[in-house]
């Protein structure tokens, strides 16, 4: 038969039939895909950086919501209003991570033993548990789609590491508050604590703050002004575990510098 042509690089160097057309098309293939996911990593770092000083108009998880609503025919009205660090009860900040990421001032947006007890926890069966760090959830509310495919945990992962680097852990939690569904189409503590206590952001009270943060695993079923006892256990324990943190005073190890991921 006719033998192969190469060029000096091993590459075909032939007539483009059969054999030739193959690998010339996979070689187009790989460059669009390479100059794709190249724009697409500038873009997105681009993005967050830009987040990072100028509030997010918006989430991806609001526009979901919204669709939602237009398929089911049940038009939704959504509740957001932005407010500064200033602005947020300090017992708010903490109460979401005493109930949702108590290491959130030390991980790098990852909690590696939480991860693999949640994996444990699993494996026996019955309710799933998930192990997500607010970094985590702040990447996939402001910019992904719901669902639990591996491309979504992906981009999930990309978009928390740029966060991590790029953000310090104050703006995270800010965009985190101003962000969080807590409740059908009410989005962020500002909206949150008029929608449940009537009160502004900066005003809710320690005990107001908890209801809110042990609402957050459910929140479009738990309610933090109608709690169920179940609810009211979880805002307990977590009123616990503010205290046990040190109160408002545990902001402080936010502005604490961490220790480089490997030092881990």
């Amino acid at each position: 038969g006719t033998p192969v042509r190469l060029d000096r690089q091993g590459l075909y160097n032939g007539p483009l039939h059969g054999f030739g057309q193959a690998i010339s098309m996979l070689r187009s293939i790989f460059r669009r895909l390479t100059k794709a996911l190249l724009w697409f990593a500038g873009g997105s770092v681009l993005l967050v950086l830009v987040f990072r000083f100028v509030p997010p108009p918006g989430t991806a998880l609001m526009v979901e919501r919204k669709v939602e609503s237009w398929i089911d025919g049940e038009p939704i009205d959504l509740q957001r209003t932005w407010k500064p660090w200033d602005e947020i009860s300090d017992d708010l900040k903490v109460a979401v991570m005493a109930g949702e990421d108590q290491k959130f001032p030390e991980h790098w947006g990852f909690d590696f033993s939480a991860i693999q007890a949640a994996l444990a926890h699993n494996e026996l069966g019955g309710s799933i548990r998930g192990a997500s760090t607010l970094s985590q959830q702040v990447s996939k509310n402001l910019f992904l789609w719901a669902g639990r495919s591996y491309l979504r945990k992906g981009l999930e992962a990309w978009f928390t590491a740029l966060i991590e680097v790029l953000w310090p852990k104050q703006r995270i939690l800010e965009v985190y508050l101003n962000s969080v569904e807590w409740d059908d189409g009410v989005f962020g503590a500002e909206a949150a604590a008029r929608h449940h206590f009537g009160v502004s952001a900066k005003s809710l009270s320690r005990q107001q703050a908890s209801y809110l943060a042990a609402v957050l695993p459910n929140p479009r079923v738990w309610s933090a002004s109608h709690p169920t006892a179940y609810v009211a256990r979880r805002a307990g324990w977590i009123r616990q575990q503010m205290s046990q943190l040190g109160g408002t005073s545990y902001l402080l190890s936010l502005n604490d510098s961490r220790r480089a991921p490997w030092a881990q």
